[in-house]
């Protein structure tokens, strides 16, 4: 899918920004943020459905980073897995907005996470995240384990895993999101108004399922660098 390429000059320099996913990602946030008001403005002992929904979210992925790590480094990484979960799961929604009835003048509107630009500076912000927090808690213990034949394979399979996480976090994503997209597009092209529900349905599950996927592994990423039984 084409993207509104919008370049710009700095410095002397040519800079090109995709505006189509910089649109999207803005609203997938402002939608987060009204979304968090209207949660947090009346809490009370007895919730209602938005605090409901809201305090489940939060208690499953709080009691996951618990089985994966202790209750304090849970509670210190809750911050991020929520995030990451919340932002990728309402991005990935937005894609099923109806921004086919908009013809822009060059590329289209779509889930910010069709872009390999997004989910890939979501993955390598995971990375940085969990690297520098299992530097802190295993100093060069994390990057090196030693001159011993067992210490240098280790080594060089955890270099490789810190090379391919970030890819496959990012890849598996995008291309979800991606062709999902393009089936649903392909259809309403076909037939737009009974053909794509079945598919839009389909594509609604896979949102959730991916935006899981990713804070599930990101959550166990962060565990293994920050645990001692690495």
């Amino acid at each position: 899918m084409e993207h509104w390429i919008y370049s710009i000059n700095i410095a002397g320099h040519s800079a090109a920004f995709n505006l189509d996913t910089l649109i999207t990602m803005w609203l997938t946030m402002l939608i987060l943020i009204i979304l968090a008001l209207c949660t947090t403005k009346n809490i009370s002992i007895i919730p209602g459905k938005l605090q409901v929904v809201g305090e489940s979210i939060i208690n499953y992925f709080v009691d996951t980073a618990k089985a994966n790590m202790s209750e304090k480094e849970a509670l210190k990484h809750s911050p991020i897995i929520l995030t990451l979960f919340f932002f990728i799961i309402t991005a990935n929604l937005v894609g099923q907005l109806p921004w086919h009835l908009l013809h822009l003048h060059q590329g289209e509107l779509a889930s910010p996470n069709n872009d390999i630009n997004m989910t890939a500076a979501m993955a390598i912000v995971v990375s940085v995240y969990y690297m520098y927090y299992g530097a802190r808690r295993k100093g060069m213990k994390f990057f090196f384990h030693g001159f011993s034949m067992e210490g240098i394979i280790l080594t060089l399979v955890d270099w490789l895993e810190f090379f391919i996480r970030p890819l496959t976090l990012a890849v598996r994503l995008f291309a979800n999101i991606l062709a999902g997209e393009l089936l649903i597009f392909t259809f309403v092209s076909l037939c737009a108004y009974v053909l794509p529900i079945p598919f839009m349905l389909f594509e609604i599950l896979v949102a959730i399922v991916q935006a899981m996927v990713f804070t599930l592994l990101s959550t166990i990423y962060i565990a293994t660098a920050v645990e001692e039984t690495h």
